[in-house]
């Protein structure tokens, strides 16, 4: 594996540094949920989030990741081996990691490393994304579907709803329930939970600067569900976040169908993220009935001897 080069300082992720990676981004049209500048820009807090441009690259780095610095894999375009191979020493040398690392990286670029000296590649199956097609979710027809029709019509028959796509006006509100989610699920508890209310505080604190779009279910005028996505790439939208009344159950499966049918419909396919290795959570994205799970691995150096 080559030494480390002399590579630019990072710097922290910051709002107007969307175009420039955005345009990195789409012109690698990436499938998996973490290469979206909505979900680096959300969680730049929790993982201490920094980036650099090495050459034709973007190298985005997880400088406060609580297994030690790490990175993403280089996004740009093909031929990344001699990057990669550059990137995991210099982890080690510029941010003091001594697990240098590349995580949640695609299959192509794991498949490109596989056979190379010096590099380990993992899988890692809690960061697997769950991708459906939007038709199915939109539509939860046949037998498979049962469950979640019958949640909804159980809701249609004892409430009624109304869904609403988030403006400005309404983003106070779903404020107000992530909060109260929190405060059922003891999130400041909890430091992922923790860190994932400040990531929902600034995906609905920067709503309308992201492009984002998104739903709400509100009941007798008051947000009780919403969910919030923007797109992947041409073909994929990304929900970021879902979030509900924990005292209404029916409500996610509700809110999931509800923006799928109005806010995602050009879409093909919608990633709904992992289950971070969560039992509920992993059987909830099952009961979707995925068309199929995006496999992510990290890429490290191989162990001596």
């Amino acid at each position: 594996m080559s030494s480390a080069p002399t590579f630019p300082d990072t710097k922290p992720l910051e709002l107007r540094d969307r175009p420039l990676v955005d345009a990195a981004l789409r012109a690698m049209s990436p499938t998996t949920s973490e290469l979206s500048f909505t979900n680096l820009f959300i969680w730049r807090s929790y993982f201490q989030t920094r980036w650099c441009r090495l050459d034709d690259w973007l190298l985005v780095v997880f400088a406060g990741h609580r297994d030690g610095p790490c990175a993403l894999e280089p996004i740009g375009p093909p031929g990344r081996r001699a990057v990669v191979e550059q990137v995991l020493p210099w982890l080690g040398s510029a941010f003091g990691s001594r697990t240098p690392r590349l995580e949640r990286v695609g299959r192509a670029l794991a498949e490109e490393l596989g056979a190379v000296d010096g590099i380990t590649v993992e899988p890692l199956r809690d960061h697997f994304d769950y991708v459906y097609r939007r038709d199915d979710l939109a539509a939860l027809e046949g037998r498979r579907y049962h469950a979640k029709r019958n949640h909804i019509n159980r809701l249609r028959r004892e409430r009624t709803f109304e869904y609403r796509p988030i403006d400005a006006a309404m983003i106070a509100e779903c404020m107000d329930l992530a909060d109260a989610w929190c405060g059922v699920r003891a999130c400041s508890e909890d430091m992922s939970l923790a860190g994932e209310r400040e990531a929902v505080g600034e995906l609905l604190a920067n709503f309308e600067a992201l492009e984002l779009t998104g739903g709400a279910i509100c009941i007798q005028e008051k947000v009780e569900a919403f969910s919030v996505a923007d797109r992947l790439n041409p073909q994929t939208a990304l929900v970021h976040v879902e979030k509900a009344n924990p005292d209404i159950p029916e409500l996610y499966a509700l809110v999931n169908q509800q923006l799928s049918e109005h806010a995602l419909a050009d879409a093909a396919w919608i990633n709904r993220e992992q289950d971070l290795g969560e039992p509920g959570l992993r059987k909830a994205k099952q009961s979707y009935h995925p068309d199929h799970l995006l496999e992510k691995y990290r890429l490290s150096p191989a162990q001596e001897g």
